[in-house]
């Protein structure tokens, strides 16, 4: 993420990271490691960032956060980096900002025993806090931050070394024969006490020191005592050490709870400083700006430079883009070589000054007027030195350069902190220069993305918009260039090989594998998908193609070519499947059977469909049957009444009832002389006593229930009485007793009135007779039946499903396909400690304005005059007519049935593609194609 202090790149960041937790993968361990990654955010923030003028949440310091996954693409560990932390904030800030938050939420948040405990009161108190005269920021609740960082922070000794720099800040120094005293010794004692030192100790060494000096190869210590402003010095030399040994010990800490023996893939996101200038800008900015100088050469030397360079070296034609390289200014600031850079005459200054090092800044302007000073990107003025950056001149203030450069912390104040009992007081710094060039060298082994982050205004506050700032931002951070390049440029490259092996399934030639030359088999691909001549070139070593839309159609012809083989896979899977479950249904079907009752000849392998209606298209039917009521069976079947004449039902089978359901003629009312659907009987299975069947072929069964029975006939009985046990049993947990004789008898219905009015019995007698068709012959009480020999009692079914398609059933799958897819947180100060404080002043907010952008600007202003003309200044060229094919205009709405069909309206016009003479027609229509039915469209 790059972008000015304060457009939003630790957000950015922090979104990113919070998406890498959403979208992975689960388990205990990678769990642990992304509360850790996203609970560690509020507390770096609290000891890493703080309010500047340009931002209230501006990150002071950098941070390389590494996301280690797994083989799976699971976030299993991490690593976090720090660089750059600007200690000099403890110690002073600017008019209007703030000290490191964590100050301010521990003095906001603490509890009372806190309090007592760490001596802590109200911001103004503190030397180190009340120099600037801010203490809050507006929508900032201190306390509430307070608690969300001490969530993931639990040693009482981290808010104890807050407590103690903090007090160490209010020992004061007056001065006494030329050297310095400690103006109250009540000062002495919080501070010693929270660091775990003694008071005395403390005293000594922040007013003397011990000198080593060497006399004829001797050595000799000699005890030196320190003015007023040396001890100053010591005393914010130390705050600063231990500020920053505090940050490194919690970065520690939170990479050992995310650490994993061994590195294999990682994600790295990089937060740092953005581009800063400020009313005095010093060793801190002039770091800052170095490495976004730094990053802003990357992001030239991997997208600008290098994707050019690419085209040259593969022959491409190319006319060359004209951009603004800052390596020039990245010479000026750390080259080695003659002329030296402005770090190196530096270090030259700092190796060769005194231990007070008075002079030394002064020294240092003179030596860069006396080297540098005809550098075009380099002025002088009389308190230090003007770069002209990439994103505008800053003037650097010289004050204290070397001294932060050498970061001195001496040897005396060192011992001391080794013999507190706090561990993670123990003093190491490193030099903030040589951060700068740790991170750079991190970040050119690594494969970037950029997030460039705009700024759109300095006031802090949403849907306000500078026009001007924006687009300097837009200018210097190379956005035009990059467009401009990668509009002339090609947005695919691949080598040869990589393009052959991902769309070599396009073709059967180059499937599997391609036999020629490569370069030749990436063009037979390229002209297999019809892709125009202007839209890829070919290098030496790789394909370009110029337009995104070229390569979609590649991916979607891909995708095409791999979803017809995965339906294909899908189909077979799904029948394997269907043909086991229906065998299995069979097999169970048949056993009820086995051995009691003769087969038909079509009865043993038939699919078993359960709805051989289409109820879900006959609501009539449905109304019937309860709403969540599953149909399993539904089939018109013949009933025989007393007088054994027949009569059609609709018989209908869920887990609760069966369901008979006739059709009579209204006899009065507005739909006199219509047919209707009528219930005709309803019966709980539970109230089901038996069935009853014969032993030959027939397809005659009897429901015997309490009240009466039921003869009924279905060519599909053999389905409906295995799904009617089936469901019986789960209901009754008992199994339907099932009856086989020749001989079946069976109650009727009482009557009203006449010759049959009472309730009694009647008789069905089977007999073998001739053919597969039943004979009927009724009496007044008795119904023969002949039929001829089935199949023998012990036929089972044979293995596999029936390949033939059935005249009626397969009409019924395809209504009940078609019908499917329809539905879807002391010493009292005396007045030498508040006279410390700096008064309050009028501030000049001129740095605040949009930077001179200096010669870098002049240079992209120049390079803009002489922008060649996009074409050579020629008229844009007409586009060349679509070529029309054969059109269609349909008829009548269609729906598709499957994936591979089209869904149209009436009057839509469809382009013809291919026709076929099955009647099925293939075409396109609003960007999509598939198949449809020739008979409902008409050429136009």
């Amino acid at each position: 993420c790059s972008g000015e202090s304060g457009a939003g790149k630790t957000v950015a960041a922090k979104y990113i990271m919070s998406y890498v937790s959403k979208v992975s993968g689960g388990g205990d361990k990678v769990q642990h490691v992304k509360d850790i990654i996203l609970q560690s955010n509020p507390l770096l923030e609290a000891f890493g960032n703080a309010k500047t003028v340009r931002n209230n949440n501006s990150s002071r310091f950098g941070k390389y956060f590494e996301i280690q996954f797994s083989r799976g693409g699971e976030p299993d560990g991490g690593k976090i980096s720090n660089f750059l932390l600007e200690k000099s904030r403890v110690v002073s800030q600017n008019q209007g900002e703030r000290n490191f938050h964590i100050y301010y939420q521990l003095l906001e948040g603490a509890s009372k025993e806190q309090r007592e405990n760490l001596g802590v009161t109200t911001p103004d108190y503190y030397f180190y806090l009340n120099q600037s005269g801010t203490y809050t920021v507006d929508d900032v609740n201190d306390k509430k931050d307070f608690s969300d960082t001490m969530v993931c922070l639990s040693p009482d000794s981290v808010l104890q070394l807050v407590a103690g720099i903090l007090h160490l800040g209010n020992i004061g120094f007056r001065e006494e024969n030329n050297y310095a005293v400690v103006e109250s010794q009540d000062f002495l004692a919080f501070p010693a006490y929270l660091l775990g030192i003694a008071q005395d100790g403390l005293c000594s060494k922040l007013t003397s020191r011990i000198m080593d000096s060497k006399w004829g190869g001797k050595t000799e210590s000699i005890s030196v005592t320190l003015n007023t402003e040396q001890a100053c010095f010591s005393r914010d030399a130390l705050s600063k050490a231990l500020y920053a040994r505090l940050f490194d010990y919690l970065v520690d800490c939170i990479n050992k709870a995310m650490q994993k023996e061994q590195e294999e893939l990682n994600i790295g996101v990089l937060d740092i400083y953005g581009f800063e200038i400020f009313q005095q800008n010093g060793f801190e900015q002039f770091c800052i700006n170095f490495v976004n100088e730094k990053l802003q050469q990357i992001f030239i030397e991997l997208t600008l430079k290098a994707e050019q360079e690419e085209y040259v070296q593969e022959g491409i034609k190319w006319t060359p883009i004209d951009y603004f390289n800052n390596k020039v200014v990245c010479d000026l600031i750390e080259s080695k070589l003659n002329p030296p850079g402005i770090m190196s005459i530096l270090d030259d200054v700092c190796a060769t000054m005194h231990a007070k090092g008075e002079g030394a800044d002064q020294t240092l302007v003179q030596k860069l007027q006396g080297q540098i000073s005809s550098h075009e990107h380099f002025s002088s003025w009389n308190r230090g030195f003007i770069v002209h950056h990439y994103a505008g001149k800053v003037s650097y203030d010289v004050s204290g350069f070397c001294e932060r450069n050498r970061d001195v912390l001496f040897n005396d104040i060192i011992e001391l902190m080794q013999s507190s009992e706090m561990t993670c007081a123990i003093c190491k710094t490193v030099n903030l220069a040589k951060q700068a060039n740790t991170l750079v060298q991190t970040l050119m082994k690594c494969t970037p993305h950029y997030i460039r982050c705009i700024k759109p205004n300095e006031t802090k506050r949403p849907r306000d918009w500078e026009e001007k700032r924006v687009r300097h931002q837009v200018e210097y951070l190379g956005l035009r260039e990059n467009i401009r390049v990668r509009r002339a440029g090609y947005a695919y490259r691949r080598v040869f090989s990589k393009f052959l092996q991902r769309y070599a399934i396009l073709t059967k030639e180059t499937w599997p594998r391609w036999r020629g030359e490569e370069r030749q088999g990436v063009l037979h691909l390229l002209n297999s998908v019809h892709m125009d001549q202007d839209q890829f070139q070919l290098g030496r070593t790789k394909v370009f193609v110029k337009a995104p839309e070229s390569l979609f159609l590649l991916e979607e012809m891909r995708e095409r070519k791999y979803n017809g083989y995965a339906r294909v896979i899908q189909k077979a899977w799904r029948k394997h499947i269907a043909v086991r479950k229906y065998v299995k249904m069979r097999e169970e079907a048949s056993d009820i059977l086995l051995n009691k009752k003769e087969r038909r000849r079509n009865s043993l392998n038939r699919n078993f469909v359960g709805d051989y209606i289409g109820t879900d298209n006959h609501p009539e039917i449905r109304q019937f049957v309860g709403r969540r009521e599953r149909i399993d069976f539904a089939d018109v079947v013949v009933k025989f009444d007393r007088r054994f004449r027949t009569v059609k039902r609709d018989l209908i089978l869920t887990s609760k009832f069966l369901y008979l359901i006739g059709r009579e003629k209204v006899k009065q009312g507005p739909e006199k002389g219509q047919i209707q659907e009528v219930l005709k009987r309803k019966i709980e299975l539970d109230k089901i006593q038996s069935v009853s069947l014969s032993t030959l072929q027939d397809d005659i069964f009897i429901i015997h229930e309490e009240e009466y029975d039921s003869v009924l006939q279905s060519m599909f009985k053999t389905e409906f009485l295995s799904l009617l046990v089936k469901r019986y049993q789960e209901k009754t947990q008992r199994k339907l007793p099932l009856k086989f004789n020749n001989l079946l008898e069976f109650k009727v219905k009482k009557g009203g009135w006449g010759p049959f009015s009472s309730a009694g019995s009647r008789q069905i007698q089977f007999q073998a007779g001739q053919g597969d068709e039943a004979v009927l012959k009724p009496s007044s009480k008795v119904l023969l039946v002949s039929i001829g020999p089935g199949l023998p009692k012990n036929s089972r079914t044979r293995g596999g499903g029936d390949r033939r398609g059935g005249g009626r059933s397969s009409r019924l799958s395809i209504l009940q396909q078609q019908s499917s897819m329809e539905q879807p947180t002391l010493p009292r100060l005396q007045s030498q400690q508040q006279r410390r404080s700096r008064p309050a002043q009028q501030q000049d907010m001129g740095f605040m304005d949009v930077p001179d952008q200096g010669v870098a600007g002049l240079h992209r202003r120049r390079s803009k005059e002489v922008k060649p003309l996009p074409g050579g200044g020629l008229p844009k060229p007409a586009p060349r007519p679509k070529p029309r094919g054969p059109q269609c205009r349909a008829l009548y709405a269609y729906d598709a049935q499957d994936t591979d069909e089209l869904s149209f309206n009436a009057d839509d016009v469809i382009d013809i593609l291919t026709e076929d003479k099955s009647g099925w027609w293939f075409g396109r229509l609003r960007g999509r194609e598939g198949m449809f039915p020739g008979n409902y469209v008409e050429k136009i």
